[in-house]
């Protein structure tokens, strides 16, 4: 058995189970049986971000599900997912969702987002580019892909470039600002067991490390394998249509 590995499990089953309580840091490097210090640095290398930036994914993650499984008003949500401050759980669920709560509960239901809601307006200044290619396994299951960079591990707010694909092969990220960008990929499937949206998961997930863009210069990055989802991985926080969208995947489901 992997000691840190069942470690961050531990610590990922005590987020999930106590999302709505003050979790220190200390409190889940006990449920850890880890140092503090030891602890960050292990789970961290498994999940790729921090416990503190997993632990706010789950919160919002729940607060999705809440909008859209409850007739809880946005207070009342905010609440029961850990925040004292109806302010601040508004604006880091519009950043990280990439719309209001209320916004999102009505968008969601009513089937209105689409794959345009994932696409940036460029901004001033240099671009440059990414490019690479997708692998993943052969699946019977319709997929769409979802490919973007963004300024954290986490998929999370409006990427600063992306591309959606229906099958394995190159792609290539335009008009990307210069900086440090995190390339990830999530594959949806069009054809979900689920009708909820609360209920349905990434089938494959991707990532691709972080990358330097320069202006006027395509980055090259190689082939990015895609693979099936996990507990260590945190949960998508960005509205994408199939997983958040029940009407529009219903019509999928059934076509």
């Amino acid at each position: 058995m992997d000691i840190t590995r069942f470690a961050a499990e531990q610590a990922i089953s005590t987020m999930w189970n106590r999302y709505a309580d003050p979790l220190s840091l200390d409190e889940i490097a006990d449920s850890a049986i880890l140092s503090k210090f030891y602890f960050s640095r292990v789970f961290r290398s498994l999940t790729g971000t921090s416990p503190g930036r997993f632990l706010s994914a789950i919160r919002l993650f729940r607060a999705k599900n809440l909008l859209l499984e409850t007739e809880m008003s946005v207070t009342e949500v905010a609440y029961a997912v850990g925040y004292n401050s109806l302010g601040t759980f508004t604006s880091r669920f519009t950043r990280s969702v990439g719309a209001s709560p209320g916004r999102y509960r009505t968008m969601s239901l009513a089937g209105t987002h689409s794959v345009l809601d994932m696409v940036p307006v460029p901004g001033p200044g240099p671009h440059g580019e990414v490019s690479g290619a997708l692998s993943f396994p052969e699946s019977a299951d319709l997929l769409r892909v979802y490919v973007g960079l963004f300024p954290s591990p986490v998929v999370e707010g409006i990427p600063v470039a992306c591309e959606v694909l229906q099958a394995p092969g190159p792609f290539v990220l335009r008009d990307v600002p210069t900086g440090t960008w995190y390339l990830r990929a999530a594959a949806v499937e069009l054809r979900q067991a689920e009708s909820l949206p609360w209920q349905r998961r990434p089938a494959l997930l991707g990532e691709h490390g972080h990358h330097q863009v320069d202006a006027h210069v395509n980055v090259p990055v190689g082939e990015m394998t895609l693979r099936p989802s996990g507990f260590l991985d945190p949960p998508i926080l960005r509205a994408l249509p199939e997983l958040d969208n029940w009407e529009l995947t219903e019509l999928h489901r059934v076509a």
